[in-house]
């Protein structure tokens, strides 16, 4: 699979030589670029290390989903009703969205080895502890640290993704990794699922936390920050100042709120159906058993996985289909949900239900859409910060839906109709803002990619000369 030049970030274009090019042996030669402005090398170990990264938010993603197959379980362990059940998801996202902004200062001070090392050891720590909760309110708790260390994750992996990868492949390392993340998904259904329901909750829970201790061990040997030869520019960092002047240029691009909104609105369907609703919709509104709502889950995973790879390549190759595919997303997706709730009779087809689970798979694909605005509307040195931004969108829509289909849930008698109705609503909601925001954020977008041309055309200039003396 081959990744488009992406202009947009900054990519230097494979074979550019500009008219004038400079003479090697002219005084007037432009000096080396800093480290910081340099394409960075990729290549082998650049994967590798890239890896011990995606490693650690695939065990992120086992861990968040694996209340979405034992939700049922966890309501007759704690003796609680859809609302107090849907807690326990709301909780963890509203851990993990309220970090988003601090991790992504996190990683742009501190690097991303540390907050990579952090995440693993709050998450591992967070499902040890839901495995041997005896109350609710310890499970509660045990929740949130897994969400705290879960918000670790997501955001340092693209961080490594810009720092070892030259720039034009940041699209596609952003969405491999989200194919990866939900390998994990489909771990937690596929084989946490059925390990539940043989061992029981503390074995299946408590065993399953091992994988945090086998991801940690790599990155604290092996991982780095950035190659050798390329880290960052020094910044001169002034305390609360520094920290709100980052939240406050980021969010000042409309390419940053456009790349929140996109991940609001295309997201949370999803990964409300996948974290806690998905499986009780399946068996007691749709009569089906747990084998068989199993599977509907999986194919929503392996849907996502599949479309990842074919909106990866149509975006690489083409980047004014990022507004269309994110758009037809959300349209096709309310689509099938209105069909399905609105089917007569007391349950859906089989073949309906199919066709929802495979669309939903597009969702996860179509959220990344989000980062390849808020990617080339951020230099370097706001990248984590932007990308916390954006990360929040999803969750925040995901965090509200949790809690409004448990309450509707209850106050109409399990009625999942009009519970999931309120899909409807903040997909309106983000259809808006997006249509809203696009016509500046694409603009601002151009001016950078053209003002950006000069300076390509120097380091590609620099490069050629370095190459003569050589």
């Amino acid at each position: 699979m081959t990744a488009g030049t992406n202009p947009a970030a900054g990519a230097d274009p494979a074979g550019a030589d500009p008219a004038g090019a400079a003479d090697p042996n002219s005084p007037e030669t432009p000096a080396p670029a800093h480290p910081a402005h340099r394409e960075p090398p990729g290549g082998r170990r650049a994967v590798a290390v890239w890896s011990i990264g995606v490693a650690v938010y695939f065990v992120a993603v086992i861990f968040r989903t694996s209340l979405g197959v034992a939700g049922l379980d966890a309501a007759d362990r704690f003796h609680v009703n859809a609302s107090a059940l849907s807690t326990f998801s709301l909780l963890q996202l509203l851990v993990y969205a309220g970090m988003q902004i601090p991790v992504g200062l996190m990683v742009d001070r501190l690097g991303t080895k540390r907050v990579l090392a952090l995440g693993v050891t709050l998450f591992t720590l967070g499902q040890l502890g839901f495995a041997l909760s005896p109350s609710y309110g310890m499970a509660l708790a045990a929740r949130a640290l897994l969400g705290c260390g879960d918000a670790m994750t997501f955001i340092s992996v693209l961080r490594l993704g810009t720092r070892w990868f030259p720039a034009h492949r940041g699209p596609l390392m952003a969405q491999l990794a989200g194919l990866v993340g939900m390998a994990g998904n489909l771990v937690s259904t596929l084989v946490l699922a059925p390990v539940l329901h043989g061992v029981g909750w503390t074995a299946a829970f408590a065993g399953s936390s091992v994988a945090g201790l086998v991801v940690l061990v790599p990155l604290l040997l092996f991982l780095r920050d950035h190659p050798e030869g390329h880290g960052p520019e020094p910044v001169q960092r002034a305390g609360l100042g520094f920290v709100r002047s980052q939240i406050a240029e980021s969010w000042r691009e409309p390419g940053t709120r456009l790349g929140l909104w996109v991940h609001f609105t295309t997201q949370f369907p999803a990964m409300v159906f996948l974290l806690l609703w998905g499986m009780p919709f399946l068996v007691e509104a749709q009569g089906l058993d747990r084998g068989t709502a199993g599977a509907l889950l999986t194919l929503v995973v392996a849907s996502n996985m599949a479309l990842g790879l074919v909106y990866g390549q149509v975006i690489a190759r083409r980047q004014s289909t990022r507004i269309p595919l994110a758009l037809g997303t959300v349209a096709v997706t309310a689509l099938l949900w209105g069909t399905t709730l609105a089917y007569p009779g007391d349950r859906a087809p089989m073949w309906l239900l199919v066709t929802l689970c495979t669309v939903l798979g597009a969702c996860g694909p179509a959220s990344m859409i989000g980062f390849d605005f808020a990617r080339p509307a951020n230099p370097a040195a706001r990248q984590g910060t932007a990308s916390g931004i954006t990360n929040m969108g999803g969750f925040i829509a995901s965090m509200t839906t949790l809690l409004t289909v448990g309450v509707l849930l209850d106050a109409t008698g399990d009625d999942y109709r009009i519970a999931f109705s309120s899909v409807f609503v903040l997909e309106a909601l983000g259809v808006v803002q997006i249509l809203r925001l696009r016509t500046r954020a694409l603009h601002r977008e151009r001016e950078r990619a053209a003002a950006l041309l000069p300076a390509q055309g120097v380091t590609a200039n620099s490069r050629r000369i370095a190459s003569a003396r050589s």
